[in-house]
């Protein structure tokens, strides 16, 4: 499995995580602005995927650290 198809299984799994575990982070999701292209067509790079993984993990992570406290 090549490492763009690693990043967006993890992508997904994370993703059906937040739904299904942390429903009221599942909004949020849509609002994220590397969701939306500014270009009719986006080039998806390796770096655009592992930077939006990265923000779902700093979205639950802010999260759980919130709910700790």
């Amino acid at each position: 499995m090549d490492k763009l198809q690693r990043i967006l299984t993890e992508i997904t799994q994370l993703t059906n995580t937040i739904k299904a575990e942390h429903p009221q982070l599942y909004k949020f999701l849509d609002e994220d602005p590397i969701t939306i292209p500014t270009k009719d067509h986006p080039d998806i790079t390796l770096k655009v995927m592992k930077d939006y993984l990265d923000s779902l993990k700093q979205i639950l992570k802010h999260s759980l650290d919130s709910t700790k406290k």
